[in-house]
């Protein structure tokens, strides 16, 4: 069942993506309901261009897209594709969408943006508007009233000018600023850090998990990517900067390396790693997908995995079933899942469903890492 979301006079049929049998999860929330419904008193001119900052599955993108030129930019390949999906099913214009690293459209005459989970990428986005946006140029923001703190309404004010705020409606607020040309600054280039005991240095642009060293998780993953021969072809899924891809090829020199994210800004940094830190680069390869879609059947011989337990704001398991059982269709007889999690989410329980089969390779006071074979 898709979910509909009534707004004034109109009407439209919203899923989120993947989409999924009894799905419980609706593809909009009251921050986009609210500044739709602010909106719609606004006079727009139908040549000037929409800017739309970090829709999640396409509420706003599918209520502005024949009002005005629309250009939505996310950091998120799910997204992008239910962007695509829901404007397909409401038979409404396709609209330009973009990633967070592309660059954005002259002039625009209004600004929407839903507040990410991220605040480096907030700052980051905020001083890219900066250098970028006219005077006469409208621009709200949209966020959950718990979420919105006296520190993100510091940083509007600090990289893109005076600021304001609404009354909260349904637990959502939104932000009011105006452009000060004299905050414009260089944007901050990608950090950059070491780890010396794998001999890696490391990019990450800014929403990328653990943008300024490694995460913990991930360091005791890396002592576990085994060395073998008979590995040919390695996927990395979820790769993030891609540190597990990397230290899978450079194990494996033998091997085709296949690093996966649906973050376009995760991928090029996993595509400016390879690069740094491979003697043969094009041993990685770097795709942006959801999941292993796609991908051939009996085709890999090694999938490692850290697999997020949440889409944007919403907790949930479903990203870690599906990656374990794209793995399992994509591994070839005998090949081996190598999956690294909080000790609390209990993938032992979803991997022994999967594969009929799963041992503790290694473990921390908090992970651990597990293996399950085809």
């Amino acid at each position: 069942m898709k979910p509909e979301l009534t707004l004034h006079q109109r009407t439209l049929s919203l899923t989120r993506f993947p989409v999924r049998k009894n799905e419980t999860l609706q593809a909009w929330d009251a921050g986009d309901e609210y500044l739709i419904n602010y909106c719609n008193d606004l006079e727009l001119d139908p040549e000037r261009p929409i800017l739309i900052m970090n829709d999640s599955f396409g509420a706003l993108s599918c209520w502005f897209s024949n009002q005005a030129p629309v250009t939505s930019v996310t950091d998120s390949f799910v997204s992008k594709q239910a962007f695509i999906a829901n404007l397909e099913n409401n038979q409404l214009p396709m609209i330009n969408i973009v990633d967070c690293l592309s660059k954005l459209p002259n002039n625009p005459q209004l600004v929407l943006l839903k507040q990410p989970k991220n605040n480096r990428l907030l700052s980051w986005q905020l001083q890219q508007l900066c250098h970028l946006l006219p005077a006469d140029c409208t621009i709200i923001a949209a966020g959950k009233v718990k979420e919105i703190h006296s520190s993100t309404l510091k940083l509007f004010e600090k990289f893109l000018g005076e600021t304001k705020t609404s009354l909260a409606v349904k637990k959502a607020r939104l932000i009011f600023c105006k452009t000060n040309p004299n905050l414009a600054k260089p944007l901050p280039r990608p950090t950059q850090w070491e780890v010396p005991e794998h001999k890696l240095t490391i990019t990450n642009h800014v929403n990328v998990f653990s943008s300024d060293s490694l995460d913990i998780g991930g360091r005791l993953l890396l002592d576990f990517i085994p060395q073998d021969a008979k590995y040919k072809d390695i996927i990395d899924l979820g790769c993030g900067n891609g540190v597990i891809g990397i230290k899978a090829a450079q194990l494996n020199p033998q091997a085709n390396v296949v690093c996966v994210d649906e973050s376009f800004m995760a991928t090029a940094s996993c595509r400016e790693n390879a690069d740094l830190n491979l003697d043969n680069p094009k041993q990685l390869q770097v795709v942006t997908a959801n999941c292993l879609d796609n991908f051939p059947l009996d085709s890999a011989d090694l999938v490692l995995c850290n697999p997020p337990f949440h889409q944007q704001n919403t907790v949930t398991d479903h990203i870690a079933w599906q990656m374990f059982c794209d793995a399992q269709r994509v591994l070839r007889q005998g090949g081996d899942l190598i999956v690294i999690g909080n000790r609390q989410l209990g993938y032992h329980e979803k991997l022994k469903r999967v594969f009929g089969n799963v041992k503790l390779i290694g473990q921390s006071n908090k992970f651990v890492v597990l293996q399950s074979s085809k």
